[in-house]
């Protein structure tokens, strides 16, 4: 199947994180052109180096916890490439586990400034290049976490039902002009961030065999972490012309049977 992606221009966030790298890889291998962050020059030249997808790809420097950050982002990646076509909101931040008594203000925000802030203000500074165009796509990518309360993970938890809910109000605003908003909710995904959420919750009482067993237990399937390639193959049709009929969707990739999107 043409997914239509190639030659349009693609921004990922967190780019040089586990599902960033896939999702940025992914985008390359279908023809777009891709502009993504990092937090560290030296990780965004790295990977740039590892693609050698000549100037189809470009790494930039960015805090997303900083609107001026994610400003100066998406205007460098637009005058670079010419335009943007596809915004993908990826970077995110796991939080830390504790329950109610024990939480701060401050995590709550330092949560809620990745997972929630930081994906508006990618979508208030790239809508009207998209609406100007009057066609694109938004993918966030949000969590299962959106639809399944933890017990003593209430920030980052509630941090993904707010991005759900922010997903779908844009979805609504920028459908009429064009552009499908959708948001991709992986389980449990293979990557450094997973492991950290496996001592954070575990700390040293549990084996990395024996989370992933107990956290995919409940899956329909093969009761595994889903891979970073599967959730940016999610992408690529959530961000492609084929799925320009979708919109306000949470497409969950956790091989869990579940009736909320």
């Amino acid at each position: 199947m043409d997914l239509k992606l190639q030659d349009k221009v693609v921004i990922v966030t967190g780019g040089t994180g586990g599902i960033g790298k896939a999702i940025v890889k992914a985008f390359l291998g279908e023809g777009a052109k891709v502009a993504f962050s990092s937090t560290r020059q030296e990780k965004a030249d790295a990977l740039v180096a590892e693609l050698d997808a000549g100037d189809r790809v470009k790494g930039f420097v960015a805090d997303m916890t900083k609107e001026e950050d994610v400003k100066a982002f998406v205007e460098a990646a637009k005058e670079h490439f010419g335009t943007i076509n596809i915004v993908v909101p990826n970077a995110g931040y796991e939080g830390q586990a504790h329950p109610v008594q024990d939480m701060t203000l401050d995590l709550f925000e330092k949560t809620y400034m990745m997972n929630v802030f930081a994906p508006m203000l990618m979508m208030k500074y790239a809508a009207p290049t998209l609406i100007e165009n009057g066609s694109g796509a938004v993918v966030v990518i949000a969590s299962a976490a959106a639809f399944e309360p933890t017990a003593g993970n209430s920030a980052y938890v509630s941090s993904k039902y707010a991005v759900a809910g922010l997903t779908k109000c844009i979805a609504m605003e920028l459908g009429p002009v064009g552009v499908h908003v959708n948001y991709v909710c992986p389980g449990p995904v293979d990557t450094p961030m997973m492991l950290r959420i496996e001592k954070d919750f575990f700390g040293d009482s549990m084996t990395h065999e024996e989370a992933q067993a107990m956290l995919a237990g409940q899956y329909a399937m093969d009761k595994r972490y889903a891979k970073p390639e599967e959730v940016a193959n999610a992408v690529l049709y959530l961000a492609s012309e084929v799925s320009s009929h979708t919109a306000g969707m949470g497409m969950h990739v956790d091989s869990k049977v579940s009736a909320a999107n």
